[in-house]
């Protein structure tokens, strides 16, 4: 692989968000009515002043009293969609309060409805009083935001309108209200059934590989050939795309073929490596794996990304025996910190302060390969993924997410990761998860049911010899 890479600035997300913004706009410029008056943004102030909130306030109530039509409605709907792109940041909060204070649920009506299921006589009059109560608990809001699923770019807008809300809802419980009814709605429009997985090959549209730079969470995608080579012969990348958003992926994941397990992601990144023979793989490695849309947050990706690709990879490659990560374990240099100032004397063997005190001096640059702080980082890591959660789930992320989706803990790697992030947070400890795909569902059903951690024979023997330690 070629070593001089092409160079690329560093990706710039609001570049990413103005597009998209520019995109919407254009798409909503075509959806016009004569007959439907909408202020331009110049007309209102791009705060949002308090003088204007009436006006505004009167343009959401007619798009959802909707009279005129569909047309009309739709036309309103995308009026009122730029009216809001064209607010700042102050102006935007204002518009959400509005819309979260002043389209809640109907109290009175909800009052109305309860008093007469508690005095209803018969059936039919019970089950009259229920519909005034379901009609009375759907705030008028929520059909005001499902017009917008039928303007081209409007699920994208909606996305992006709650990655602002989410910045907003502790403010009040109104807006967290609010918040909870939009993610209600975006998690009934992105079921899983209706997303579709595509592999990404170096064919891949340019501008659907400049969002793939951009939106990598987890290995910073430093070039347009550190790219190409994340899309080798020996590499795959698959993305979840929804049907209305066809352009912008959802999550994609990055899978190393190799064999055996990998256990060093520096090797796995080298543009210098020479490309491996796919055919010869026996493991898939999933390294990397990032959700894209801050909208989404709360709505699951992860889990159906890495089981599809899976599947995709065992139709295409019979030859591959293993699933397996390479993963993060985010909170680990956090919890040895704290562990090492408050428990020392119930998790460290004699010359475990020594070890500590030199892996703590170390900088990322500085480590090597040492079986002494090997071990130690190893049984550190026993007694890591043995602590729980008030819940009674594992305090690590990245452990939930793999064992809830049916993973088995299969090994530890250190030093696994000697970038600077990797130091910062683990001091370079990464994991294999391991997905038996004829063990994933009796796996994830375990988990659930009664919080059963799957962990390979050497690990369980690691684990085994701890217990969970106070706060």
């Amino acid at each position: 692989m070629s070593s001089d890479p092409l160079k690329l600035p560093p990706p710039q997300r609001e570049t990413f968000l103005n597009r998209a913004l520019d995109r919407v706009r254009r798409a909503w410029n075509d959806v016009r009515d004569g007959a439907v008056a909408i202020a331009a943004g110049g007309d209102i102030g791009a705060d949002l002043p308090a003088a204007k909130l009436e006006a505004v306030r009167r343009q959401i109530a007619d798009c959802i009293a909707g009279p005129g039509g569909e047309f009309a409605a739709r036309a309103r709907a995308a009026g009122l969609g730029r009216l809001y792109l064209s607010f700042d940041d102050t102006g935007r909060r204002r518009f959400l309060t509005l819309l979260a204070e002043r389209f809640a649920t109907d109290a009175d009506a909800l009052t109305v409805g309860v008093t007469a299921w508690r005095e209803a006589g018969t059936v039919e009059a019970r089950v009259k009083a229920e519909r005034l109560i379901k009609d009375a608990l759907t705030p008028p809001r929520l059909r005001l935001l499902r017009q917008f699923n039928a303007l081209p770019q409007g699920v994208k807008f909606l996305v992006d309108l709650r990655a602002d809300l989410l910045t907003l809802r502790d403010m009040s419980p109104q807006l967290a209200a609010l918040d909870d009814d939009l993610r209600e709605l975006l998690v009934s429009w992105f079921d899983l059934g209706f997303l579709d997985l595509r592999q990404i090959t170096w064919q891949s549209p340019a501008a659907l590989l400049e969002k793939l730079i951009a939106y990598e969470a987890v290995h910073e995608i430093k070039s347009w050939e550190d790219m190409r080579n994340r899309l080798e012969s020996d590499r795959r990348c698959f993305a979840l795309f929804h049907p209305r958003m066809p352009d912008e992926p959802l999550a994609f994941v990055e899978v190393a073929l190799v064999k055996g397990l990998a256990g060093d992601v520096q090797a796995l990144l080298d543009r210098d490596a020479p490309t491996g023979d796919p055919k010869a793989a026996d493991t898939a490695i999933f390294y990397s794996i990032s959700n894209t849309q801050k909208g989404l947050q709360g709505v699951s990706f992860g889990e159906h990304l890495i089981k599809k690709a899976a599947e995709a990879l065992a139709h295409d490659m019979p030859a591959l025996k293993q699933f397996a990560t390479l993963s993060p374990v985010p909170g680990f240099r956090r919890w040895l910190d704290k562990a090492a100032a408050t428990h020392a004397g119930a998790i460290f063997q004699p010359g475990d302060a020594e070890r500590y005190r030199g892996l703590a001096s170390l900088a990322h640059g500085d480590v090597a390969e040492d079986p002494e702080i090997r071990d130690f980082i190893h049984r550190m890591a026993g007694w890591y993924f043995a602590q729980r959660t008030r819940r009674n789930q594992p305090i690590d992320p990245v452990a939930r997410f793999h064992l809830r989706n049916g993973a088995r803990l299969e090994r530890l790697n250190w030093p696994a990761d000697r970038s600077a992030n990797g130091w910062r947070q683990s001091y370079g400890l990464m994991v294999n998860y391991l997905y038996n795909l004829n063990r994933v569902e009796t796996n994830h059903e375990s988990y659930i049911r009664d919080g059963t951690v799957v962990v390979s024979r050497p690990l369980r023997e690691l684990t085994q010899r701890t217990r969970t330690l106070e706060p």
